[in-house]
């Protein structure tokens, strides 16, 4: 005959949540969505040879896409060393 083995239920402590971005990646993300919705609209232009649909929505997208978007998901502040303890006088 089999033993069932009772596993003992362990007391988890419930860490807080932790976010992976903070207040800054948020903000930078959102810079790099500014970059894509100013490239799409530059893009969306009548004129198929002009400057803008050329060279600035191209720019734009890629410099959204691949520079700010990436720079925004990777970013993580520099905590600050805190300062040693000095002893108590008497």
């Amino acid at each position: 005959m089999a033993k069932v083995v009772k596993k003992k239920m362990a007391a988890k402590s419930k860490a807080p949540e932790v976010f992976p971005f903070d207040r800054e990646n948020y903000i930078i993300i959102g810079i790099g969505l500014l970059f894509i919705i100013a490239g799409y609209y530059a893009m969306s232009g009548n004129v198929v040879a002009g400057f803008s649909q050329l060279t600035l929505s191209p720019l734009l997208l890629l410099t959204g896409y691949c520079v700010i978007i990436p720079i925004g998901i990777f970013y993580k502040k520099k905590e600050k060393p805190s300062p040693p303890e000095s002893a108590p006088e008497s």
